[in-house]
């Protein structure tokens, strides 16, 4: 037995371990939604979680969920209580102290191991260990303040955030499911809950783990009306028991057809707790585990069912990579394939459905093209392609042999194939009065494939115009339209993406920017070929240019160097021989003027007076 006691289905706790149950049982709060992105597969703790250095509770056991999950899913043992928010105990102040810890001190925060190098983290640890005042809060307002504050040392830290968050992506983190008691225990107290303890516990008593499930799980369906809030943890305990076998594959089956059965008890919820069940289940299982195939089908089946393709749809592109993991053949792979190509059909995405009916036909050898599953799934990728308004490029379909075979088996469908390929409008109702009737008799819309036809008709007629501007009545002839209606045609096209250019209604023609070809054989490759040593030619001519230029230029500047240089030769010539003789006549004037400034300096002014008149 374990120290730490173990919730029963009530979700009741003896009082002595009610401070355990606070920190250990939290509910879902922000620090949960931070543990999903930032978690790393070598931390010993989610972020976002205190924890106390000494008289750590350790569980007894501890059951790691495989990467490449297809969800983070939070898993508790059976018990009623932690689901929907903090109960009355969670409610109480959280004061620090430890039941386990005789000196009840408190030892500080330390569930961010690994940020020590971000600026400011020590900033952070002193908020969260000293500036928060614990006294006055509970766990889960402790733990989100602390969050808070996190989450701006992250986005104070962009590139450590960028770095880790590529991390968690690339290395998916390791789940823990944390089981408190030996299998026994678990699996008796399970029985219990499910009423048939007494018919468990004597093969419990003789170790006899597979029939003691097969008791429990014979009763399991009874979980799919327990209360909401049960719900989860009843499951991942009873899949983490169902898990400890040597014959899960011979339970595992029973569990996932319960599980796409309506959840009595939460009409409105039970999908979604479904779902996050079966999703618990694939987690659990190691990723190499080939179990997990039949699991993910299980899970198409819900999601068909239950309409909630868009919950799985990001996780689609990961089949590869599992199959290879999973050694599945290739005809699983193609029923995988088929099975989720059904899915999206029915929920309205028919471009996700064409492409894994198209990767079920890649995979189909030469012996099996030509089968009539191969021939009927080839079919019904024509079909979805034709119908849909976005679908405009059939070499895909013309490269796989299952489709080229059907100009055996389905001739007039390839004929329709090679048309809307590589052909135009014409030769489209040149098919229609061949083969009368057999778009309306194969429940085609003959108006949809009119309207796609006259676009890839305009898209044709813009690729073969050698000088960018079709007029106006050359498209109306080819698209056997009014001439009015050739603006309408011309917008409608450039929005299918086919083609990109303008419209001049003075000149009456529609300008090519630039267009996408249907076919690219040789004819295309022969025009590339020539528009690329016309651009050559053009190139050379501008280097050319520029180089005699740049030689005039450079030849000019040299000119105007030397002009300049001449001219200011000759100014200090010039200055210099007007400088000396200026000299010497100055100093003559000066000498001369000497003399007579003696002769000429005045007297003094004599006062005048009376006798003076």
């Amino acid at each position: 037995m374990s120290d730490a006691p173990q919730p029963g289905p009530s979700g009741s706790a003896p009082e002595k371990d009610k401070g355990k149950e606070k920190l250990q049982d939290l509910p879902a709060t922000r620090e949960e939604q931070f543990d999903k992105l930032l978690r790393l597969p070598d931390e010993p703790y989610p972020p976002g979680r205190p924890h106390r250095r000494r008289n750590q509770p350790k569980p007894i056991k501890h059951f790691s969920q495989s990467s490449g999950a297809i969800s983070n899913t939070s898993t508790t043992p059976l018990s009623g209580g932690s689901q929907d928010g903090p109960n009355d105990e969670d409610d109480k102040a959280y004061d620090g102290s430890n039941e386990d810890n005789e000196d009840g001190d408190y030892e500080g925060y330390e569930g961010y191991e690994g940020y020590e190098g971000y600026e400011g983290y020590e900033d952070f640890v002193n908020y969260a260990n000293h500036d928060i005042d614990q006294e006055s809060l509970t766990t889960s307002e402790y733990l989100n303040r602390v969050n808070e504050r996190l989450e701006q040392l992250l986005l104070n830290n962009p590139k450590e955030y960028s770095h880790r968050t590529e991390m968690a992506e690339q290395q998916q983190p390791q789940q823990l499911v944390f089981v408190d008691g030996s299998f026994a225990e678990l699996a008796q107290e399970m029985a219990d809950y499910l009423h048939v303890g007494e018919d468990v516990k004597p093969f419990l008593e003789k170790d006899q783990k597979d029939e003691a499930l097969k008791k429990i799980i014979i009763a399991s369906a009874a979980l799919n009306s327990i209360p909401e809030k049960e719900f989860t943890a009843a499951y991942n305990l009873l899949v983490y028991l169902v898990l400890q076998s040597d014959n899960a594959e011979m339970f595992l089956p029973r569990v996932c057809d319960n599980l796409t059965k309506p959840i009595t008890s939460s009409p409105v919820n039970g999908p979604g707790l479904a779902l996050n069940a079966l999703t618990t289940i694939f987690n659990m299982l190691p990723a190499d585990n080939e179990l997990r195939y039949n699991v993910f089908m299980a899970i198409l089946k819900f999601v068909k069912l239950n309409g909630m393709f868009d919950n799985l749809k990001k996780y689609l592109p990961r089949l590869e990579q599992w199959f290879k993991e999973w050694e599945t053949d290739e005809e699983d792979q193609r029923k995988l394939y088929v099975e989720v190509a059904e899915v999206a059909s029915d929920a309205g995405d028919e471009d996700s459905s064409y492409e894994h009916i198209l990767k079920a036909l890649r995979i189909l050898d030469e012996k099996e093209v030509k089968s009539e599953d191969a021939q009927k799934l080839a079919v019904r990728a024509l079909r979805i392609a034709l119908m849909s308004p976005t679908h405009n490029d059939f070499q895909d379909l013309l490269a796989v042999p299952a489709v080229q075979a059907l100009s055996d088996s389905h001739t007039a469908y390839f004929e329709l194939l090679t048309i809307f390929a590589e052909k135009d409008l014409e030769d489209y109702n040149d098919f229609r009065d061949e083969h009368e009737g057999f778009v309306e008799k194969e429940n085609l819309d003959g108006e949809k494939l009119h309207r796609k036809m006259r676009l890839l008709t305009f898209a044709s007629l813009a690729a073969s115009i050698s000088s960018r501007e079709i007029p106006y009545d050359s498209i109306a002839k080819a698209l056997q339209i009014p001439l009015e209606e050739v603006e309408m045609w011309a917008i409608d096209v450039i929005r299918a993406g086919l083609v990109e250019g303008k419209l001049s209604q003075q000149k009456k023609v529609f300008l090519v920017h630039r267009t996408t070809y249907r076919v690219f054989g040789e004819k295309q490759w022969r025009e590339l070929g020539d528009r690329i040593d016309g651009w050559k030619t053009v190139l050379t001519n501008v280097i050319a240019n520029l180089r005699r230029e740049q030689a005039n230029a450079e030849a000019q500047k040299k000119r105007e160097t030397e002009e300049i240089e001449r001219r200011l030769a000759n100014a200090n010539i010039g200055g210099a021989s007007g400088s000396g003789g200026g000299s010497g006549s100055g100093s003559g004037r000066r000498g001369g003027g000497g003399d007579r400034g003696d002769r000429n300096e005045r007297a003094p002014r004599k006062e005048r007076t009376d006798d003076d008149d």
